[in-house]
């Protein structure tokens, strides 16, 4: 600070003789209180364009995000970067630009929510940046249609999958959802005696911890590994996030009979009706399923006849 480095100043009082040093101090004192002036105040010196961009984009992701989430925000904010660098700026249009690549209105509206979520950030951040005016797509709501003939179609799927089998078992008998919740089972999520299912609420879409009960012909069907394996693989990582995807599409190939409308949730549905029908009680239902609105629970009976 004494000799204006902190300012970038080649002052340097000091070096002067002594005569002169209380002049020359005088002036840097004039030229450190006119940068702090122009500085808002503060001897650090603000982050502007690409350098103030990485470092908001560096702190966003370094929130406790999931793996899939930040990977997808990331892949904007490298949009952006490269519009940032390329044009010095990033325009409402081009905003716009990015959601509207995708006919499908599902992608579209999944798409401009990331990206307003990044433009947010770097907005109450004092990045400068123009908001999207994008609206969102009214979406074609997806129908999981119950399973007639469940006995049926499980015969099937086991002599084409025994992993698939096990999955939709669990679907139905556990109403726990395939692509996540089963998918990362781990033998030692369930209890010695394969009673019982417990689930953290980090691996649940509910956020609660979850105790879920297996039933008999669910466990007959399982053998047991080591606790520390994934109940798929057999071995400690699971198997990709699309795994149960590609199983299921290939035995639908295989079952063009198969109506297009019956998806891996469908043994879900397909189990939440029949504890309705067991019990008659949607509230049972909402605590069976886990869900914390009953409304929720409520599109699940769709399909009752």
């Amino acid at each position: 600070m004494f000799s204006g480095c902190k300012i970038n100043s080649s002052l340097a009082p000091n070096s002067y003789p002594p005569k002169l040093r209380h002049s020359k101090t005088a002036l840097l004192a004039k030229e450190v209180y006119d940068y702090l002036v122009s500085n808002d105040y503060s001897f650090e010196k603000p982050l502007k364009g690409v350098e103030l961009f990485d470092s908001l984009i560096e702190s966003k992701l370094s929130e406790p995000l999931s793996t899939m989430y930040r990977k997808t925000l990331m892949s904007i904010a490298s949009l952006l970067r490269q519009e940032l660098i390329l044009r010095g700026s990033i325009s409402k249009q081009f905003l716009n630009s990015i959601p509207l690549k995708y006919n499908n209105n599902t992608s579209y509206n999944t798409t401009r929510r990331h990206l307003n979520v990044i433009v947010n950030y770097l907005l109450n951040n004092g990045f400068t940046i123009e908001k999207s005016t994008l609206k969102t797509r009214k979406q074609e709501e997806v129908l999981h249609k119950p399973i007639g003939d469940l006995k049926d179609l499980l015969e099937r799927i086991k002599t084409h999958n025994n992993n698939l089998y096990i999955c939709a078992l669990l679907t139905y008998g556990c109403l726990l959802r395939p692509h996540h919740e089963i998918r990362l089972l781990r033998w030692g999520d369930f209890s010695d005696d394969l009673s019982y299912i417990t689930l953290s609420g980090s691996r649940v879409k509910s956020k609660r911890n979850r105790v879920v009960p297996v039933p008999e012909y669910v466990r007959k069907e399982l053998t047991v590994g080591d606790r520390n394996h994934n109940i798929f693989s057999g071995n400690i990582e699971p198997y990709n996030r699309s795994y149960f995807n590609g199983v299921w599409k290939r035995f639908k190939v295989l079952n063009p009979e198969l109506d297009k409308d019956i998806t891996l949730y469908s043994f879900r549905h397909t189990g939440a009706i029949e504890i309705f029908k067991r019990t008659g009680s949607i509230h049972k239902l909402q605590r069976a399923m886990g869900h914390s609105s009953l409304n929720v629970s409520l599109t699940y009976l769709r399909g009752l006849e």
